[in-house]
């Protein structure tokens, strides 16, 4: 009896059960509500149907998108310490770098990579908003750092895509003098008389907007995306006046010239190759196909 219990009514009931549907099956637009299969969501850049959503990708999704057949050289981060103020608040912050890495597959909140576009070499380093919100500390300040570094050792521009909440408060006075160090790498780049173009995607906030993402020498923008120092909110507290329609939207700051151009993500490649050959000087040729951004990355977990 006990092993009818135990053997045959559990294979029974797996035979018989419905299978599961996986939870990111379907995607809900965060504006409009409408819902999208995953992978013609996937196919199509994240980018939601109809309603235009520019939703978030994955770091290296982004980079295997950008570079010529998705072929790149990964830059590694320079090796920082893992909890320099021994940070805890309702857990410890060596925890949520865990679960952070679990979560994302990197190391900390950017990816760098060395690779081709249209023929052109470029550095180009991507920020993960789903890594403890893009935020700032001492391994993303690093990593920027190397990059730039690197950039302007191999002669090559270097791209930034910026999404990020702000510096890490579970770091520090430490986070926050990432915000200089990057400024004088990014005067350096400079020097070396090549081209810095920085991407600003949804959100771009607080100290990351207050330092290396707004010092590029082209600007450009994901449409819709949130850009400032501090968040709408925040701002009609203190001042207690309402703010003008789109107040630091992609679009309005555009209008306002503190963004070049606004440019969807469709056409996004095409423009940084441009761009890049026009400021090298280098004859542009025939664009390159990309491999497809569709790589087992994290599901997207909010806007772009």
């Amino acid at each position: 009896m006990n092993w009818i219990n135990s053997v045959v009514r559990p294979k029974i009931r797996s035979i018989l059960r419905k299978k599961e549907m996986p939870d990111n099956l379907w995607v809900k637009c965060p504006e409009t509500g409408q819902m999208i299969y995953y992978k013609d969501l996937e196919a199509n850049q994240f980018v939601v149907p109809g309603s235009n959503y520019h939703m978030r990708v994955a770091a290296a999704a982004r980079l295997k998108g950008l570079f010529d057949g998705g072929e790149y050289e990964t830059i590694a981060l320079p090796e920082v310490p893992l909890d320099p103020l021994k940070f805890r608040d309702e857990r410890r912050y060596t925890e949520r770098l865990k679960d952070a890495r679990a979560k994302t597959g990197l190391n900390d909140a950017i990816k760098i990579g060395l690779g081709k576009l249209d023929g052109l070499p470029v550095v180009i380093g991507v920020q993960d908003f789903d890594f403890m919100g893009g935020s700032l500390g001492m391994a993303t300040g690093e990593a920027i750092i190397r990059g730039l570094d690197t950039a302007a050792q191999k002669n090559t521009p270097f791209i930034l895509f910026a999404a990020s909440g702000g510096a890490r408060m579970q770091e520090g006075i430490l986070s926050l003098m990432q915000m200089p160090r990057t400024t004088v790498a990014v005067q350096s780049l400079r020097a070396a008389k090549k081209p810095y173009i920085v991407v600003l995607t949804n959100p771009t906030t607080g100290g990351v907007t207050a330092s290396y993402a707004m010092l590029g020498d082209i600007h450009l923008a994901e449409p819709g995306a949130l850009i400032g120092f501090a968040g709408p909110r925040v701002i009609e507290q203190t001042i207690r006046e309402k703010l003008p329609e789109g107040f630091q939207k992609a679009e309005y700051l555009k209008e306002h010239g503190m963004v070049d151009m606004v440019v969807h993500r469709h056409e996004l490649r095409a423009t940084l190759s441009k761009l890049c050959h026009m400021l090298t000087k280098t004859p542009p040729r025939p664009p390159q196909p990309a491999a497809p951004a569709r790589v087992n990355e994290p599901m997207p977990a909010g806007p772009a």
